[in-house]
């Protein structure tokens, strides 16, 4: 069985669609955990709502890329719409952050919210954030 973080993101009806998100989840794979919901501003583009952020530990037999496939299959079920504006509004964003105890998405040395959701929910991954030196 493989481990996960799943990080989630939503500017659209956030509660909404986060739950319906977590809802697929528990559906299909076995949803061990859930952080709490922290509210962010945008990157890269700030005329938009604030986002809703949260993780979910998840156990799957799915690999990381069938894994990566099925979430963007949530995605498009709940309505994403993917523009040129990569950092755009969405009703959900769902990003595999880590894989099997490793960190799978280097955006987690950037954001310190998706840092902070990964170690609610796996603190022995405390040393893994650490900022990686420039």
């Amino acid at each position: 069985m493989n481990n996960a973080i799943i990080s989630a993101g939503s500017n659209i009806d956030p509660a909404s669609n986060i739950d319906k998100a977590e809802d697929l989840l528990r559906r299909d794979l076995k949803v061990v955990a859930c952080a709490g919901r922290l509210t962010t501003k945008p990157v890269g583009y700030a005329d938009q709502p604030d986002f809703v952020n949260t993780a979910f530990q998840v156990e799957t037999a799915l690999d990381a890329a069938a894994l990566s496939a099925y979430l963007k299959g949530v995605e498009s079920s709940l309505g994403r719409v993917r523009t040129s504006n990569k950092f755009g509004p969405r009703t959900i964003d769902l990003d595999i952050v880590v894989f099997n105890g490793t960190i799978v998405d280097e955006d987690v040395y950037e954001r310190d919210f998706l840092a902070s959701l990964v170690l609610e929910l796996s603190p022995e991954l405390a040393n893994l954030l650490i900022r990686r030196p420039l």
